[in-house]
């Protein structure tokens, strides 16, 4: 009886916290009858002003924003096929739902111009879903700052900003998606064009433009952004077209396949700098992905080449912050010539598990990370728990952060397959 009693409560104060949060945003006063064109762009200023990351309008379902990762209905009533249809119209144009019905996704970006100075920018997601037993639409809005941030304004590590501008080779950020590498990227990029001697010519390819850097000063800098497929065909045809039109640094949006990421090697093994991202999650994760993604009859050479190449790989995941807000946690590893010629020296075969060891010896862990911020209070008791044990654990668990991370990394490392490479191609997906 005391446990039905307790259930109750904990039930009755998770909604009432619940309630308050949704009283705090508020629900949209200008809400229509029926969301015509017109008022797309008053809305999305609304959510802007809520502070919303994120804004999701699927048919069938109330308008949702995302706040600090929590999700919050705005609307009262549901949007239905043809409010959705106007939505689209709005966005993309009058031929968005054939491409959808033809089972394409689409991805671009959107701007909201309320003044003339002022112009908000946000990156669009379409794609078709099943609602009710019937082809329906979900569209996601991520709103995008008019700047990108700085380094600073990110806490991002001394390290990374000490190593992040190397005179030629590959810089990989990566993470899930919706971990902030973009944002990461954009502030690095941010970083180069206000130096006093500028970032020279630098050439990005997009899918879609996020950050603009037309407001950011930089004379001694020229920046040329690209969207895929708006502009060309693929990121690789971008890194092609980039060895062209001699330039001191290249930003690819995602190495997605073989051939961008070959592209993009070569680009660096000619004296670019070459910036891109991975949906992996991990340092030797990354590396082991970057290796498997070559056919096994070039695996070999390809991935001598990469390790050539590679400068720093990033790993970033955006969690919970203890008050509110989001704050990034990175692992890195910075692949100097002593780590290089030590990988270069090993078989393929030995490369994740030693890249686990050389990650607590030269670079950062994620755990390691977490533990820094879990003991300055940046973050709670289950983000720490779920960041270094993958789960939140429960009231007895031993909350003492481990204070020997080589052993636990040593560990880690002895765990793992030494046949962690002899992956077949039709197992190697992006995440």
């Amino acid at each position: 009886m005391d446990d039905g009693a307790s259930r109750v409560t904990n039930k009755d104060t998770v909604t009432a916290a619940a309630d308050a949060a949704q009283l705090e945003i508020g629900v949209w006063p200008d809400e229509p009858l029926r969301l015509n064109e017109e008022h797309l762009d008053p809305l999305l200023m609304w959510c802007v002003q809520r502070r919303a990351t994120d804004v999701s309008i699927q048919t069938d379902k109330p308008i949702m924003i995302e706040v600090d990762g929590t999700l919050y209905p705005v609307t009262r009533r549901p949007m239905d096929s043809a409010d959705m249809v106007n939505v689209l119209n709005r966005i993309y144009g009058p031929d968005a739902l054939a491409k959808l019905a033809s089972g394409r996704d689409l991805d671009l970006s959107y701007e909201v111009r309320p003044d003339r100075n002022t112009r908000h920018r946000f990156r669009v997601n379409m794609t078709a879903i099943l609602s009710r037993g019937r082809d329906s639409t979900q569209v996601t809005l991520r709103s995008l700052p008019n700047l990108p941030p700085t380094m600073k304004d990110l806490g991002i590590e001394s390290a990374l900003i000490d190593n992040w501008s190397p005179r030629q080779g590959l810089i990989l950020v990566t993470g899930p998606t919706g971990s902030g590498k973009t944002t990461l990227l954009a502030s690095g990029c941010r970083m180069l064009i206000e130096r006093a001697q500028g970032c020279g010519k630098m050439l990005t390819y997009e899918a879609p433009i996020e950050y603009v850097y037309d407001a950011i000063a930089g004379p001694r800098s020229l920046v040329a952004q690209s969207e895929i497929p708006r502009h060309l065909p693929s990121f690789a045809a971008g890194v092609r077209n980039a060895l062209r039109r001699k330039p001191n640094i290249i930003l690819v949006g995602e190495a997605r396949d073989r051939e961008t990421m070959s592209a993009a090697i070569e680009a660096g093994q000619t004296g670019h700098l070459v910036y891109s991202t991975l949906h992996t999650v991990g340092v030797a994760a990354s590396v082991r992905r970057m290796v498997s993604v070559f056919e096994p009859s070039e695996r070999t050479e390809r991935s001598f080449a990469l390790m050539e190449t590679l400068r720093m790989v990033v790993t970033q995941a955006l969690v919970p912050k203890v008050g509110g807000g989001r704050i990034g946690l990175r692992e890195y590893l910075v692949f100097d010539d002593n780590v290089r010629e030590q990988l270069l020296d090993m078989p393929l075969e030995r490369w994740t598990t030693e890249t686990q060891r050389f990650l607590v010896r030269y670079g950062k862990t994620m755990e390691q990370s977490a533990n820094e911020a879990f003991k300055a209070g940046l973050i709670n008791r289950r983000t720490y728990l779920l960041l270094t044990k993958g789960f939140s654990g429960d009231e007895g668990y031993d909350l003492d952060p481990p204070e020997n991370f080589e052993d636990a990394a040593q560990r880690a490392a002895e765990a793992s397959p030494e046949s962690d490479l002899d992956i077949e191609e039709d197992d190697i997906t992006m995440i």
